[in-house]
């Protein structure tokens, strides 16, 4: 009653495994019309568990404590190699055969070692070995070599942090950039895990020109001398180098992206939000804004418009200028700043703007809401 049990719950587990799997199970009943008279090539697996079979979640790997060591490290290559040709099952078969379980299948082609990986070509019965590389580049290749299909691949996203060599490290820093430069090493466990957290602050920054996120691979041959000219002693070492210094200042806040964020606005001047949006106060001109403030208490129009042009004179900010084109456009109509904000977030909403241009109109939108409290129409004139 045992031994039907296990048989039972095995079963169970080999029906549970095959439904998440790309990768064919082969038997002594199917072998020969999937892999031989199929009319398409077959890579097949012959492998060898050794002890009673067990899966882990949904993936169709066989797992031991005593098991075929080669075959447990293949598994999990050989079921990503079948998962990135499974578009073209139609074309290629990528099995496995437990041939310690199915011992006459090993012994018909010659298995004497575990695991053995053979290339079936669909029409015969005389397969050819395979002696490559076991892994999932060199799997790939071979069977893109042998049927002419090509494995689909994401173009990956280029890297916003910029790695910088001994050579551009020296071009970047001091220059008109704020620059924070993580330096790391391949092995350290706190860099791999920063790492994840530095790209995404990179992608944050994107669309502001004079800020730069990058490492320095302290280690690698073109760079470790840039490493150690800064007296880098542990990894990861963090430092922010302002725009046109090349002295350093430590870093020692904290590793999330919300700290780092605060640190490089508070430092560069920015005002973005994690995500890479920009906050309340991006456009806002400090010294601008204390006279908006004056005509949102009551003041005259007219008389605050000239303070602000008068001061934005003498102002190298860009939005500057904005403000007194909003000052100019309510000395014409009243109801300009709410019509305006309307047509602004009638854009954002839209979508499909530019990073440069998002930006923009928010800072825009930030500004004219600096109006809205109390805007005084040309009558009070």
């Amino acid at each position: 009653m045992a031994r039907l049990s296990y048989v039972f719950l095995s079963a169970i587990a080999v029906m549970g495994a095959n439904a998440a799997s790309s990768v064919l199970d082969l038997i002594p009943d199917n072998f020969d019309k999937v892999v031989l008279k199929s009319g398409k090539p077959a890579l097949v697996e012959f492998f060898a568990p050794c002890t009673p079979l067990r899966y882990e979640k949904n993936r169709h790997e066989r797992l031991t404590n005593s098991g075929c060591g080669h075959c447990k490290n293949l598994a999990p290559v050989y079921e990503e190699l079948a998962e990135k040709f499974a578009f073209a099952n139609d074309k290629i078969s990528i099995g496995r055969v437990d041939a310690d379980e199915h011992k006459d299948l090993g012994r018909r082609f010659g298995v004497q070692g575990f695991p053995t990986l053979k290339w079936f070509d669909g029409k015969s019965d005389t397969p050819e070995p395979y002696d490559g590389g076991r892994d999932l580049d060199s799997l790939s290749s071979f069977i893109s070599e042998k049927t002419g299909i090509k494995v689909r691949t994401k173009k990956a996203a280029p890297n916003a942090v910029e790695l910088l060599n001994d050579q551009t490290f020296k071009q970047n820093i001091g220059q008109d950039k704020d620059v924070l430069v993580a330096f790391t090493a391949p092995w350290c466990g706190h860099c791999k895990s920063l790492a994840p957290v530095w790209e995404t602050v990179a992608k944050d920054f994107t669309a502001e020109p004079r800020v730069l996120i990058a490492k320095v691979d302290a280690e690698a041959e073109n760079s470790k001398s840039t490493a150690e000219a800064q007296g880098v002693k542990s990894y990861p070492t963090i430092k922010y180098f302002p725009r046109g210094s090349t002295t350093p200042e430590p870093y020692e806040g904290g590793r999330s992206e919300q700290a780092i964020l605060d640190f490089m606005n508070q430092k560069a001047g920015t005002h973005r939000t994690v995500g890479g949006s920009l906050d309340t106060n991006a456009g806002i001109v400090a010294s601008l804004d204390m006279i908006v403030q004056k005509l949102t208490a009551g003041g005259s129009l007219a008389a605050i418009s000239q303070e602000a042009s008068s001061a934005a004179l003498g102002l190298k900010d860009r939005y500057a200028e904005y403000y007194v084109k909003v000052f100019e456009k309510l000395s014409k109509s009243e109801g300009y700043v709410q019509k305006e904000l309307g047509r602004l977030d009638g854009l954002i909403k839209k979508g499909g703007l530019a990073p440069e241009k998002l930006d923009d109109i928010v800072s825009r939108s930030n500004i004219l809401r600096t109006f809205t409290a109390k805007a005084k129409s040309k009558e009070e004139l």
